[in-house]
């Protein structure tokens, strides 16, 4: 192949054509500066459009990486860099070795509603994460659903997204997405909201329990067609997530569930697996005086922190994080209709002054920190140094911890990297997921992602660190069992959104 071995952007070697769509093909590629492998999507020269339609698809390219980099999540790809190709925009992502959910259901291949509820979960993850960036995501489907390594699931592909505030690049009257994940109300020609994308989920759900898209008729237009008129077809494999899907399908998006709900109806589904992973606790007070002579869970440390210096780091602790709620389902009799129709909760927003609590949590505040945070209701507080405290829930896998590190660095990540440094010594199991530059409220910030083995399971961390270099940093850390971490994570953005310097 031609393409193959070529440099691009003085940079990036092609290895390997990965995957090939109607806008562009993905290539494996070789980052020549950093020594790294990432995938470089380049667009397919298109010598029958206009000046102004070649303007517009490439605007729209850079619009997927603008997207894309506004969404800071780990079941979103991660978007590297966009370079110039002979005029033709190319976007450097993060690359994840993996099949797709398309190529899994192949031929009419389906899942089991629990695997369904698992990859479903880090859809809605996900897109919860797009929309509270004020991203649409307007083209979910299982092509765009990458499978990778360790059960991690990946949206990608925001070639289409619409970000708030932003024109549209499609002409009147011109449709761009995949018609059998479509919304009724995009197909209608109104403005596509967060449900619309989670029509798109169901219909991708629908498809992963029933082997084909839930409107599929012999064409466009009348797949279309059904899309916006027809009532869905009932679902004969899907079990416990049958209403789910159903209200997720509805023809108008106010009768659908808020991705909050969604994330609940999944978890239902998903709990008897949860509860093999995570085993359930032992029945005694997690308190200091417990008799260590009764069973119970496990406990793993995290990586230690790099010796405290000038410029002081908490040590690590690795029984962090799981999403409000999540333990009282083993419990709960309920089904994934119950759940459906309980209040919905806030959409989590970046500016918490005056913002409600998530449902089921409750504000701390720390005076000795000078800050004030959310927590799961039922979490209690754990072991607390000066400069930092930790909640954790009640089974002793998860929890959070908020620190402080003064005077504050240029960037954390600076920080951050020395104490991977001494992680990768004293930790053989470590791995690195990502750690990367952002910033956050207007500040330097620094992200970092990685997993570590414990006596008994995989455990996967987040931090993010922000603060101005002179003042005080501030630290926001979570940490939970890799196996169930898209059930976890929302806890990380529900105390990152709400989190409040008092001081």
């Amino acid at each position: 192949m031609a393409e193959e071995g070529r440099l691009v952007a003085g940079r990036y070697r092609l290895t390997e054509r990965i995957g090939r769509g109607g806008m562009g093909t993905v290539w494996r590629a070789d980052d020549e500066v950093l020594a790294r492998q990432v995938a470089l999507k380049q667009i397919h020269a298109r010598p029958q459009l206009s000046d102004d339609e070649l303007a517009t698809l490439y605007e729209r390219t850079r619009r997927e990486a603008r997207s894309a980099a506004r969404v800071v999540h780990p079941n979103v790809i991660v978007v590297h860099d966009v370079v110039d190709d002979g005029g033709r925009p190319c976007i450097v992502m993060e690359y994840v070795p993996a099949t797709t959910l398309a190529d899994l259901l192949d031929g009419g291949r389906t899942l089991a509603p629990e695997e369904a509820a698992r990859i479903g979960l880090g859809m809605v993850a996900a897109l919860r994460s797009a929309h509270t960036a004020g991203v649409l995501h307007r083209d979910v489907k299982p092509g765009n659903v990458l499978l990778g390594p360790d059960d991690r699931v990946v949206l990608t592909d925001f070639g289409i997204a619409l970000t708030a505030g932003s024109s549209t690049l499609t002409q009147t009257g011109q449709m761009v997405g995949s018609i059998p994940y479509m919304a009724p109300e995009r197909l209608r020609g109104l403005t596509p909201g967060p449900a619309s994308d989670l029509w798109s989920l169901g219909a991708t759900l629908y498809q992963a329990m029933e082997g084909r898209p839930p409107f599929r008729r012999e064409t466009a237009m009348e797949t279309a067609y059904a899309i916006v008129t027809d009532p869905v077809e009932p679902m004969k494999q899907a079990g416990p997530l049958e209403p789910l899907v159903r209200l997720l399908l509805s023809k108008d998006p106010a009768d659908r569930p808020s991705a909050e709900q969604t994330e609940r109806a999944l978890l239902a589904t998903w709990s008897g697996a949860l509860t093999e992973v995570v085993p359930p606790p032992a029945p005694v007070p997690l308190t200091a005086s417990a008799s260590p002579t009764v069973s119970a869970p496990a406990t793993v440390s995290a990586p230690p922190a790099a010796p405290r210096a000038r410029r002081r780091r908490r040590a690590r602790r690795g029984r962090l994080a799981l999403v409000a709620g999540a333990v009282a389902l083993a419990a709960a009799a309920g089904t994934a209709v119950t759940l459906l129709h309980t209040p919905a909760g806030r959409t989590p927003t970046s500016t918490p002054s005056s913002s409600p609590l998530p449902q089921g949590y409750h504000r701390v505040t720390d005076k000795t920190l000078g800050v004030s945070f959310p927590v799961p209701d039922g979490w209690k507080a754990g072991t607390r140094a000066p400069d930092e405290v930790t909640y954790k829930d009640p089974t002793g896998l998860a929890g959070v911890t908020i620190g402080t590190v003064e005077p504050a660095g240029a960037n954390p990540i600076t920080h951050f990297a020395g104490i991977e440094a001494n992680t990768k010594v004293n930790y053989p199991t470590y791995r690195k997921l990502r750690m990367q530059r952002t910033d956050f409220r207007g500040q330097p910030a620094a992200i970092w992602e990685f997993t570590f083995r414990g006596r008994v399971r995989v455990f996967r961390a987040v931090d993010l660190g922000y603060g101005r270099e002179g003042g005080r940093e501030y630290d926001i850390y979570l940490s939970a069992p890799d196996a169930a971490w898209a059930t976890y994570r929302p806890v990380f953005d529900n105390v990152r959104d709400g989190f409040r310097t008092t001081g």
